[in-house]
């Protein structure tokens, strides 16, 4: 959720280098291999010049840096075709890593090597390394069993219908993997309104479990620990932050008030924070929804409407 900032912006800026590196390369190869093989004195030691294989391999560095500059583009969310786009090129730093330790390759024409063999993937490994430390990926591709660890660590208890979802047959879970970055699409509008309309909309359905996982994601996104119980207790502040609120029950329960609420909001903040909001007061609904629908759903009383 939210614009990226400056750790966002490294770990774009390493994959875009690899991306120019390996096209460049790539390009370099495919275009004059024989250049290129005059061009890198340690490729000699490997045999003679075909130059059918040296393009061969060029357009397997474009293939990558294709990939990988569709992955830079929005890393957060593409991470897994960073990935993918890098799963060549550290393979074959892995080739060169191996053929120095079996002694087919002098140490000294490995280390020439190294910067551009495993340099190149290294980039990748780093900036996605910094996403994953921070847990700000999408949840698709994430192994199941991660995800469903990661899922009872943010609200024990309430992975029931999560690992129902699981189970189900067809990719059940994958789907909702896919889904579940849209309920909290935050790109323009500030925290404390974005969060407001979203625990608004999930009171309207749910004032028990879902409520208070609303809730934790409004903290996790830096919204302050007295205005999420405010909001959780039904009395969110006088002003835009009240009519954030109202905005998303309005919503949720269908009432005509979300058209003047949402051309107040509108008005204050432009049309993109009024998409943002109406599109997470209308998505955060289906996590209640379908926990009644599987007649999980717990009885408010039994829950502390508080973090």
């Amino acid at each position: 959720m939210g614009k990226p900032d400056t750790l966002d912006r490294i770990a774009q800026a390493l994959v875009i280098l690899a991306t120019i590196a390996a096209l460049a390369n790539g390009v370099f190869m495919l275009s004059d291999p024989f250049g290129w093989y005059q061009a890198l004195p340690t490729v000699k030691f490997t045999g003679p010049a075909n130059p059918h294989f040296i393009r061969d391999i060029g357009l397997a560095y474009i293939a990558c840096a294709i990939v990988l500059g569709f992955a830079a583009v929005r890393l957060r969310m593409r991470w897994l075709a960073a990935v993918g786009g890098n799963l060549w090129l550290s393979a074959h730093g892995a080739l060169h890593i191996w053929e120095v330790s079996t002694g087919i390759c002098a140490p000294d024409i490995f280390w020439r090597d190294a910067p551009a063999v495993l340099g190149i993937p290294s980039l990748v490994w780093i900036a996605l390394g910094i996403h994953f430390t921070r847990e700000r990926i999408a949840p698709a591709g994430v192994p199941n069993a991660v995800y469903l660890r990661a899922v009872e660590a943010m609200a024990p208890g309430e992975s029931a219908y999560i690992k129902e979802v699981a189970s189900a047959p067809g990719g059940a879970l994958e789907a909702f993997k896919h889904f579940m970055p849209a309920t909290m699409h935050r790109y323009a509008a500030p925290a404390a309104l974005f969060h407001m309309a979203r625990i608004g909309a999930t009171m309207a359905e749910d004032c028990g479990p879902c409520a208070m996982t609303a809730a934790q994601g409004a903290l996790a996104d830096g919204v302050s620990r007295a205005l999420i119980n405010a909001a959780l207790a039904g009395t969110p502040p006088a002003g835009e932050l009240s009519t954030s609120f109202a905005f998303g029950q309005a919503i949720a329960t269908q009432s005509a008030e979300a058209f003047t609420l949402g051309d107040a909001i509108e008005a204050a903040h432009g049309r993109t924070v009024r998409l943002e909001l109406a599109m997470t007061a209308a998505l955060v609904r289906s996590y209640p929804a379908m926990k009644r629908g599987l007649g999980l759903t717990k009885a408010c009383s039994t829950t502390r409407l508080e973090i």
